[in-house]
């Protein structure tokens, strides 16, 4: 099973995602895997300057927690329509060549080597749906409790899905609140030739495994990491499933 921490981005800093209120986010103030208590971590960012909510030192945290292959980045500038801030993502992919990134980032950010986009259903009308997505990109189809967000069409129309595809369950990011297993099992119906990934409200092993029972390929991670919920024993478990 895939494990793929996240890191959401907005004005340059990587923030704490609160039960997908972007609104309410406030910047990391640590970062797991670094041998410290929370907010006692002092990490430098590119220009030299100790920065414990940049976005390369919360990756670096993640992998000095395990040697994970992907991480995704949410860049809330991008899908909310702003500017882009700082030159976090430079200093990522400069300080992390062999990690490959999931962006989403509003359709801004166009891929390319290492680096895959997410296509967020949050960002598209149905004026851009005029055929299949490509196999390169991950599609994420985002629910805010039971209401989808993009045009119907597309979850209709699984037919259009590229073969890796996130349920991004908006309103249980950073929630406790678990998984939306039920979600999961019907886009994993729908799709037989997808990747399904979970996203939102993952809490601990428990939960990882009914999703994996739900069907999933793997999680989308961030709280339960920083919690220390799930811990670096966990992970092998957790490919191995």
């Amino acid at each position: 099973m895939h494990i793929i921490p996240v890191i959401d981005v907005r004005n340059g800093q990587a923030v704490r995602a609160i039960a997908g209120v972007r609104s309410n986010y406030r910047p990391l103030t640590w970062c797991v895997g670094a041998g410290t208590e929370p907010g006692q971590v002092q990490a430098a960012s590119a220009e030299g300057a100790p920065d414990a909510s940049s976005p390369l030192a919360i990756a670096r945290g993640y992998l000095g927690l395990y040697g994970f292959p992907i991480l995704y980045i949410a860049d809330l500038d991008g899908i909310e329509g702003r500017p882009a801030v700082g030159g976090w993502a430079s200093d990522m992919f400069g300080n992390l060549p062999d990690v490959q990134f999931w962006i989403d980032a509003g359709q801004r950010f166009a891929g390319g080597g290492l680096h895959t986009t997410v296509i967020g259903s949050e960002a598209l009308k149905d004026e851009d749906l005029r055929g299949t997505f490509p196999d390169a990109a991950v599609l994420s189809l985002d629910f805010r409790e039971d209401v989808f967000l993009g045009p119907l069409r597309l979850l209709e129309t699984p037919q259009l899905w590229p073969r890796r595809v996130i349920v991004m369950s908006l309103s249980r990011v950073g929630s406790n609140a678990g998984p939306d297993l039920e979600r999961v099992a019907d886009i994993v119906r729908r799709a037989p030739h997808a990747e399904v990934y979970a996203a939102g409200g993952i809490r601990d092993l428990s939960d990882v495994r009914a999703a994996r029972a739900a069907g999933a390929a793997g999680i989308l991670i961030s709280s339960a990491l920083h919690g220390e919920k799930i811990k670096a024993d966990d992970l092998e478990e957790i490919i191995g499933l």
